[in-house]
């Protein structure tokens, strides 16, 4: 994974003597997804990522909801993601302020719509 401190260099590997390796990566290919949902489930030897994009986030979804990526990592790799998400997220609330999770707490008028 990517070193998130310097977002610009690219990821390197921890060689047999603990030297650097540079890794190329080639992203020329990638498709990008909007996800506003994700599911976890993990086995003995992987944590399971599913993405999906829930149409209606608010209340209860008229219909299943498709999965449309599936992110399987060792947990190991897990643990580096985990760790990465939680500086950008910090780094953003350094910048932003804070990020409230809990839908209900951000409605500035709880009984009126429109």
């Amino acid at each position: 994974m990517a070193d998130e401190a310097n977002p610009s260099e690219e990821p390197r590997a921890a060689a047999p003597e603990g030297q650097q390796i540079r890794i190329e990566i080639d992203d020329s290919g990638v498709e990008a997804i909007y996800a506003n949902m994700c599911r976890v489930s993990s086995t003995p030897e992987e944590v399971i990522l599913d993405l999906a994009l829930n149409p209606n986030p608010v209340g209860q979804p008229p219909e299943k909801i498709r999965v449309s990526q599936r992110v399987i990592l060792n947990h190991y790799t897990a643990k580096r993601l985990v760790s990465l998400l939680a500086s950008a997220v910090q780094r953003h609330e350094q910048t932003f302020g804070p990020l409230e999770t809990d839908i209900r707490k951000r409605v500035k008028n709880p009984g009126t719509q429109g």
